[in-house]
């Protein structure tokens, strides 16, 4: 049997502009082993590029409109909600969904990911603003793979080590027997991208077995389920950050959720970086 341990390691909040591969070389100097995995989340690396949109900016459609008034509020709010084994907190959240920001958010989703995506209730496309300040969002990279690789590349490099760098995204996929599907778009090769709130839909109501989902794999070859496997213990030892959701964290810092600033998410402890290791293996 394989097991693994992991840890989770801190270092500071990634702002734009950061120096991300240097930040990841240098918490991981005297840590790592050849063959560890490290496990790098896709929202730090975003923000650090600045692949950010500012939604206090956007000029809401009518459809964006509807999606935050009615779609969300009662759609999500009741009936999808309670379907899906939504908590009370959770159900009075999205029953009042904020009419004005809320449909500014629709709006980049429909813009960046369209309105199957714009349908889901939240990381809507992989757009997503928990870990971020005022109205920002983080946008899904485009190129994960090239951008694992040179993370991959550069430990090689700087570390003398040889690691498998996965990036991934806290977006959950659902496994079906050996069939594994996400409401995320552009997901590891092997697990299949479905219709968003179907999806979504879907394996909440089945229950089924899920875990955060791998975008990206570089410096060895995994099958989506050994990636899903990583990704599942990287994302248990990293945990929520500021918060699991944008109203989470807004109510940590006891603000309103376009209140939270740079500073406010500085002052915590963030760990982009998961390395997971093969301790043993029997028989």
């Amino acid at each position: 049997m394989t097991r693994y341990i992991a840890l989770a390691v801190a270092t500071g909040y990634w702002r734009p502009s950061e120096n991300y591969i240097k930040k990841i070389t240098d918490a991981l100097e005297n840590k790592i082993e050849n063959g560890d995995f490290v496990v790098v989340s896709e929202k730090a690396i975003s923000t650090a590029l600045g692949n950010m949109v500012d939604e206090a900016t956007v000029k809401p459609s009518l459809t964006a409109k509807v999606l935050a008034g009615f779609w969300m509020r009662v759609i999500w709010g009741y009936p999808l909600g309670i379907l899906c084994g939504f908590g009370h907190r959770l159900l009075k959240r999205l029953r009042n969904y904020p009419l004005t920001s809320g449909s500014r958010h629709k709006q980049i989703t429909l813009q960046y990911a369209g309105i199957w995506q714009a349908l889901m209730f939240g990381s809507e496309g992989g757009i997503d603003g928990s870990n971020l300040p005022y109205s920002y969002v983080s946008l899904p990279l485009a190129h994960a793979d090239k951008l694992a690789q040179k993370i991959a590349s550069q430990i090689s490099q700087k570390l003398g080590k040889t690691v498998c760098v996965i990036i991934a995204d806290t977006d959950k996929t659902y496994r079906l027997r050996s069939f594994f599907f996400t409401p995320r778009p552009k997901p590891l090769k092997g697990i299949h991208s479905l219709g968003a709130s179907t999806s979504y839909t879907l394996g909440r109501v089945l229950k089924l077995k899920k875990s955060s989902t791998p975008l990206a794999v570089a410096g060895c070859a995994l099958s989506a389920s050994e990636a899903l496997k990583i990704t599942n213990i990287a994302d248990k030892a990293r945990g929520p950050g500021s918060g699991a959701t944008v109203w989470d964290m807004a109510a940590r810092f006891h603000v309103e959720i376009d209140e939270v600033s740079w500073d406010m998410l500085s002052a915590i402890k963030h760990k982009p970086i998961v390395l997971v290791r093969e301790t043993s293996q029997e028989g």
